[in-house]
């Protein structure tokens, strides 16, 4: 009897997933304002009963979206900072390589990531949602100055906020030396 509740959990994870993942293609193609419970549940080939049982509003699917994106953020810059330590650099190739990876082939998934972080300005709720990728950074970066540290965050956003205005997505080569000066010991 264990397994097959095992299973049913492990099918509703993984749907749960499938309507997430939707969710951003959703956004991508048509932005927040696009998401329904039916555009989602078409994108992901379920049953509108599916993401309204897994998601009973479109603010609970909202916010497992923004957390769903700040988990894979979070896991992407683990193991960048990995690759960067074990090779002793302080990061810049890297962060540099990552922007221009996230404002490159994944520009639209960069786009919907950013669309929904500023949902939460005009929806309190999804708040705590959008600030979690900050929080998940700050306990993962080693840093012993604040401020720089702050500096060097909204260095990146503003870099990625420009990039994809850019009509070019700008190359790891370009974004490097800002990168490098955003690294700078103050």
């Amino acid at each position: 009897m264990k397994l097959q509740a095992d299973g049913r959990k492990v099918r509703g994870e993984k749907r749960r997933a499938e309507i997430i993942e939707a969710t951003l293609r959703v956004i991508e193609r048509d932005g927040v304002a696009g998401v329904t419970h039916r555009t989602v549940a078409t994108e992901a080939g379920v049953p509108t009963t599916s993401t309204t049982y897994h998601f009973s509003s479109l603010d609970d699917l909202l916010v497992a979206t923004l957390i769903s994106c700040a988990r894979d953020m979070a896991t992407e810059v683990y193991w960048m900072i990995d690759r960067a330590r074990s090779r002793g650099s302080r990061g810049a190739e890297e962060v540099a390589g990552l922007l221009a990876e996230a404002l490159g082939p994944r520009r639209g998934r960069t786009m919907a990531e950013y669309e929904l972080y500023l949902l939460a300005a005009r929806k309190p709720e999804l708040r705590p949602a959008a600030r979690r990728w900050l929080d998940v950074l700050t306990s993962m970066v080693r840093h012993d100055d604040e401020v720089a540290f702050r500096v060097f965050l909204a260095g990146i956003d503003g870099l990625l906020i420009q990039g994809l205005i850019d009509d070019e997505p700008p190359s790891a080569d370009e974004l490097r030396p800002v990168v490098d000066y955003l690294l700078k010991p103050r």
